[in-house]
């Protein structure tokens, strides 16, 4: 699979890493240039490559929108249109200023981002409540006892198949927290955001 990245930082590196591991071919990008990912690229291998973020995108069997919420409205619109992305952002006002409609709980991050995308790229909320520390040191074979779970949310079936495969090959269950609206369940401040759970303790965790 060849999968784009925009954003290079922790979790963007991290599951760069995990992917050329399982034999993924990836394509990094940054708000800073390709010249800037030189050593990381090097580090990775020959299945990587480094590009600006329209770059990454064109052309992916998956796209990985990983910046600060902030710059979402700098994510390439036309090249991925049709495209899978997993959006592992959150928001933190601190960092990233308020957002009105994140403030009065409106909608939510990944949804700003679909809307940003015009509706033409199907959209999964991944990878955003774990740190990348964790994403990096507990994946476990399938069918390990207590195996670490991750929540995805989204609303198109095949897209969420094609993350959810990501997310197990990366070593961790999947639970399926439903549409795209409902990764507010696993966002900063909710029960399910950051501490390690089973699949049952996640489901557990999302409903309450």
């Amino acid at each position: 699979m060849r999968i784009g990245l925009i954003g290079a930082g922790n979790i963007g590196g991290t599951i760069a890493r995990l992917a050329v591991d399982r034999g993924h071919h990836v394509v990094l990008s940054n708000s800073r240039g390709p010249d800037t990912l030189r050593d990381l690229v090097a580090e990775l291998g020959e299945r990587a490559a480094a590009a600006t973020p329209a770059e990454a995108a064109e052309g992916a069997d998956l796209v990985v929108v990983t910046v600060p919420l902030r710059a979402y409205r700098e994510v390439p619109v036309a090249e991925l249109a049709g495209a899978v992305v997993a959006d592992t952002n959150n928001y933190y006002p601190q960092r990233d200023g308020h957002i009105a409609e994140l403030d009065a709980g409106s909608t939510t991050s990944s949804e700003l981002l679909a809307a940003h995308l015009g509706g033409a790229a199907r959209v999964v909320k991944a990878f955003n409540s774990i740190n990348f520390r964790e994403l990096a040191a507990d994946g476990e074979p399938a069918g390990m006892p207590n195996r670490r779970a991750l929540p995805i949310a989204g609303d198109d079936a095949d897209a969420k198949g094609l993350v959810g495969g990501l997310i197990d090959e990366f070593g961790f269950d999947v639970v399926d927290a439903g549409r795209l609206a409902e990764g507010r369940h696993f966002q900063p401040g909710t029960p399910a955001y950051g501490p390690r759970f089973d699949a049952p303790g996640l489901r557990a965790a999302l409903a309450g």
